[in-house]
């Protein structure tokens, strides 16, 4: 049975990258890091965890992960702390409904992290 998402992996290819996940992950998001070793460290992502390796090994290509998606209060504090940052957002704060039965209203953006991942900020209305 399962019980949630344990972690989501991603790769770094150099040590640039790795300091570009640090910036974006712990200090623009605010997310902490609960693990370290060698070739890795995990985030604390609230209800799951971000594996992140840095060993370079490996080849990264698009697959099929579409996107990260972060539940928050707060999309519209969280894409300026990301564009401050200076990182792309690709779709702004945007109010939507998806046409389900019954209808399901959010707020949600879009922007690129630091190894070209795709990163939706959420909140269910």
């Amino acid at each position: 049975m399962i019980s949630g998402v344990h972690h989501i992996a991603m790769k770094c290819g150099t040590e640039e990258e790795i300091e570009r996940v640090r910036n974006f992950y712990i200090d623009t998001l605010g997310m902490m890091i609960c693990r370290e070793w060698p070739d890795g460290i995990m985030i604390d992502a609230g209800n799951c965890l971000l594996e992140i390796f840095t060993n370079g090994d490996g080849v990264k290509e698009i697959g099929a992960l579409r996107h990260i998606a972060f539940a928050t209060d707060d999309v519209d504090g969280i894409i300026q702390r990301v564009k401050d940052a200076g990182y792309e957002v690709f779709i702004e704060p945007t109010d939507k409904e998806m046409q389900s039965n019954p209808v399901y209203p959010f707020r949600m953006a879009f922007c690129y992290g630091p190894l070209g991942e795709e990163v939706e900020f959420f909140c269910e209305k």
